[in-house]
């Protein structure tokens, strides 16, 4: 369902509320509503789903998903200078829009009373904080999470280092973390001189699909520790890197199946799991 209005175009919005991008946030406006379109596009069918979108800014993807006739969306929003120009699109699309002014890292979702399931996460992420909401969200317990998929904007080589495989150089804790708790795959690529201001790399969108793991409680924070202890001296061997575990590693590594001479960049994510779970039960016993 379109617009019951028109909208003045994203470049007149900036310029009535004076919304020249502020660095410290990470913004980075997507103007191009064919390439806001496309991304709406490609998060698959919306029209009996709750979108929630980080950072809406002006409104650019807001439009686009309410055009793509999301049955509603929830905007999180830091920056006060935007929401005048947000509540013009709650307008244009009475009842479908809802503008929450808060800080997306802090905010619990599970306890917005509008983000009725099914739920989709949509947005062109404040490059600042990408990385952690990424992680907030693969973190989320219990698991499945509250949400069915996300499609989000990275820069490109944080997405490089989200989808990147085992031996290569942006394969890293990020890497694991994601391929672990969702199928994650690349959707396209969005050159820097698309958005207002342009930054200095290019950006790459990104879909996500959790898998439904039987993972015990907690092991996803093991994960991460062990992950931390492998990539944070990912030159070493994991007979050395491991040992800011606080243990020997060597018994972790002969019961998780994996080579000791080998470096983090070597290990699949399934010998990862392993070596988390093995690094679980040392620290339940001792």
């Amino acid at each position: 369902m379109a617009s019951n209005a028109p909208l003045p175009p994203l470049r007149d919005v900036i310029a009535t509320f004076k919304l020249n991008a502020i660095k410290g946030l990470g913004q980075h406006f997507l103007l191009d509503l064919n390439l806001t379109d496309k991304i709406a596009r490609a998060a698959g069918d919306l029209s009996k789903v709750t979108v929630l979108e980080i950072g809406p800014g002006p409104g650019g993807l807001t439009r686009a998903l309410l055009d793509q006739h999301a049955w509603r969306v929830i905007a999180i929003e830091k920056d006060k200078r935007c929401l005048a120009a947000l509540m013009e699109v709650c307008a244009a699309y009475p009842g479908r829009l809802k503008v929450l002014e808060n800080d997306a890292l802090a905010l619990p979702e599970t306890g917005i009373a509008e983000l009725a399931p099914p739920i989709k996460i949509i947005a062109n992420l404040p490059y600042k904080i990408s990385t952690a909401l990424l992680v907030k969200w693969l973190t989320a317990d219990p698991w499945p999470p509250w949400y069915e998929d996300m499609t989000l904007m990275f820069q490109r080589e944080v997405a490089d280092r989200i989808i990147a495989a085992p031996g290569s150089k942006s394969y890293g804790r990020l890497s694991v973390l994601s391929q672990w708790k969702t199928q994650a795959s690349r959707l396209f690529d969005i050159p820097a001189r698309a958005f207002t201001p342009a930054p200095k790399v290019d950006s790459t969108l990104v879909h996500f699909i959790p898998i439904n793991t039987q993972a015990p409680p907690g092991l996803t924070r093991t994960l991460q520790q062990v992950t931390a202890a492998a990539f944070g001296q990912r030159r070493k061997m994991l007979r050395s890197s491991l040992r800011t575990l606080g243990c020997d590693p060597l018994p972790l590594l002969h019961a998780s199946g994996i080579d000791p001479t080998a470096r983090a960049e070597q290990i699949s994510i399934s010998d990862f799991e392993k070596l988390a779970i093995e690094f679980e039960k040392f620290s339940s016993s001792s």
